[in-house]
């Protein structure tokens, strides 16, 4: 099984030429209704032979006993809108408390500065304390910023540009449920701060379908925090640091997974996220391991894969970890074919958009 373990090598690990294909105007505000009415795009990653479907189909692409691997990792709702005390709005999102009681949070914002004071719903204040050398922010609320009062006043954390899309279209008024769309129907555990999104394209009779057809499905769960989402900035990729996310495998999984492997039947993971934790927990003897770890891995161009046999994903920001990904286990020129075919046949792009599956 060794060659379809290893990523396709371009010797190039730069992805700046994914910044001009223009997908701005392909940016989907909302999800597939239904879920799996989303295009699918099959790109085989040894021919470079592209076909198109819909995800409502991807039983034509899997086959009996084909293991697919999907992250249950339950979004959490935490973005928080509020106002400085001069009057100015600010959005927080926050990344991970610091204290056991909730106090003192690690978080993203914009326009803030160490000193300013914001109010929320509620009447929780939080003062900025500092900004930390990877760009985010050390917030003290006056009230603990817990799972009730987030139940309460916090916000589904949507990536800016689903928000900034929906202006451009007008759709602010619209009738959208993004604390229903920005989940998948199989979310669980909750702990991310961004969606496994590729597992949008799931409906429940979808899932049904696949067990009658003796397709299998495991679980992993893999916290998204903002490791996933921080931008490759550094010119040498070799640099960029991946911050660690919580993820967890139990042993029943582990096990069906490792059988599947000695059986020879596919493992597929289900986005970058079910990639990272299974990668993360494959072990030296060959085995998947199970338990918790901390996943810090960056896969990118020259990476060589250790589980996955095929990877369903979705279309990726540029100068992403996810999109470095994509293209470490598809090729490069593979890759960037394919995002260009996609943006030619009006694709949907990015956390709402349309699906690949790479085999």
């Amino acid at each position: 099984m060794g060659d379809k373990k290893t990523a396709i090598a371009d010797n190039i690990a730069d992805l700046s030429e994914f910044r001009t294909l223009n997908a701005e105007e392909l940016i989907a505000p909302h999800p597939a209704e239904p879920r799996d009415s989303a295009r699918l795009m099959v790109l085989n990653r040894k021919s470079g032979e592209i076909s198109h479907s819909f995800f409502r189909d991807i039983c034509n692409f899997l086959r009996p006993l084909d293991c697919l691997v999907l992250n249950k990792s339950r979004v959490r709702k935490v973005g928080l809108r509020g106002r400085k005390e001069t009057g100015g709005k600010v959005d927080l999102l926050l990344i991970k408390a610091k204290d056991p009681e909730c106090k003192t949070w690690t978080a993203l914002s914009g326009k803030i500065s160490p000193g300013n004071i914001v109010i929320f719903e509620g009447g929780n204040r939080a003062k900025c304390l500092s900004r930390e050398a990877g760009g985010s922010f050390i917030f003290e609320f006056s009230a603990p910023a817990d799972s009730n009062y987030l139940d309460l006043y916090g916000k589904m954390p949507l990536p800016r540009y689903i928000i900034k899309s929906r202006k451009k279209l007008s759709m602010t008024g619209a009738k959208i449920d993004d604390d229903r769309d920005y989940q998948t129907v199989y979310a669980g555990v909750p702990g991310s701060i961004a969606a496994p999104t590729a597992g949008f394209h799931f409906t429940g009779e979808l899932l049904e379908k696949l067990k009658e057809q003796g397709i299998k499905t495991v679980y992993t769960t893999l916290h998204i925090g903002w490791g996933t989402f921080k931008p490759v900035r550094a010119s040498n990729p070799e640099k960029h640091l991946m911050l660690g996310e919580e993820c967890h495998i139990s042993g029943e999984d582990a096990e069906i997974i490792n059988q599947a492997r000695a059986s020879g039947n596919r493992i597929i993971p289900v986005g970058t996220s079910s990639m990272r934790a299974l990668e993360t927990f494959y072990g030296e003897n060959g085995m998947l391991g199970w338990g918790s770890k901390t996943a810090d891995i960056f896969i990118y161009t020259g990476y060589g894969f250790k589980t996955p046999d095929a990877f369903i994903t979705n279309f990726h920001l540029p100068d992403s970890a996810p999109l470095y990904m994509a293209a470490a286990f598809a090729g490069r020129k593979n890759l960037l074919k394919a995002y260009s075919e996609a943006v030619s046949r009006k694709y949907r792009f990015y956390s709402y958009g349309d699906a690949m599956m790479i085999v």
